[in-house]
């Protein structure tokens, strides 16, 4: 059953879900926004399995209950690890058709990406809002290397199963194939919004340990880091960073802590 849903609004969108009669769809908490009345609203620490957002029993007795206490938990622990929330909410029509409303935390454009069961989609922490119950979701590890290196990249959600997602970053989105380009794009690794399986992400020091690299490193605004999307595929990047918006912020308080450098030697903590 296709996800009815219109996402409407410029600065700050929001994503508006026509549910049909037991037609389920979940949350991040704290991303719910309203509902009619006959949508019923339940908090969950489990995740949805592609089981249409019901629970697994995980088998009968105490070893049953036993399973699927620990499966839960280290769902919650890897969200937790993750700076996700810890909880899911889950709505669902009963006795016609409902509407739910759900929105981002940034201002901001939203995207619904269908999956179709053949490729998951990764984002970047805290880029999803609401999605089918047939749509898992999941965490995944970008590798060691690269999350020290990136800062954003280590951590990403990754959705699989068949049905919509809906997704939230900061400003304007643009859509971009790493093919179209030669096969390779370098982007700021606060700008990744989102990017198809088959993309190879990585991250990579912004020049040499030279002249010229210091340079970028210190003056450029940058750091030391860019983020690599290798291959072919649909990626989604933001032109808004949280970073930017919070010293832009700060500056606007009085309290710029960024220095004269705007890179290596700020003073931005958090």
């Amino acid at each position: 059953m296709t996800l009815q849903q219109e996402i409407v609004g410029n600065a700050m969108q929001m994503a508006v879900v026509n549910l049909q009669p037991g037609q389920t769809v979940y949350c991040e908490a704290g991303k719910f926004l309203f509902k009619t009345t006959n949508v019923t609203m339940e908090t969950r620490l489990s995740g949805p399995s592609g089981n249409g957002g019901q629970q697994q029993g995980g088998g009968g007795g105490m070893g049953g209950l036993l399973r699927q206490a620990m499966g839960t938990a280290m769902q919650v622990g890897q969200r937790m690890l993750a700076g996700e929330s810890l909880a899911f909410q889950y709505f669902t029509a009963q006795g016609g058709q409902g509407t739910v409303g759900f929105a981002g935390v940034l201002p901001g454009e939203m995207r619904a990406l269908e999956l179709d069961g053949t490729r998951a989609w990764f984002a970047e922490k805290d880029a999803f809002v609401a999605a089918e119950s047939t749509v898992d979701f999941g965490i995944a590890f970008a590798g060691g290397r690269t999350g020290m290196s990136g800062g954003e990249g280590f951590i990403l959600e990754k959705f699989t199963g068949y049905g919509t997602v809906i997704i939230a970053g900061a400003g304007n989105f643009i859509d971009l194939n790493p093919a179209d380009f030669g096969g390779r794009i370098e982007v700021d690794t606060g700008c990744v919004v989102a990017f198809e399986e088959g993309i190879q992400y990585g991250v990579q020091r912004v020049g040499g340990l030279n002249r010229q690299g210091i340079m970028n490193a210190v003056f450029g605004g940058e750091g030391l880091s860019l983020a690599t999307l290798e291959g072919s595929g649909r990626v989604i990047l933001q032109s808004l960073t949280i970073e930017s918006l919070a010293n832009a912020l700060r500056k606007a308080q009085g309290g710029d802590k960024q220095g004269p450098t705007g890179g290596l030697f700020s003073t931005n903590v958090g």
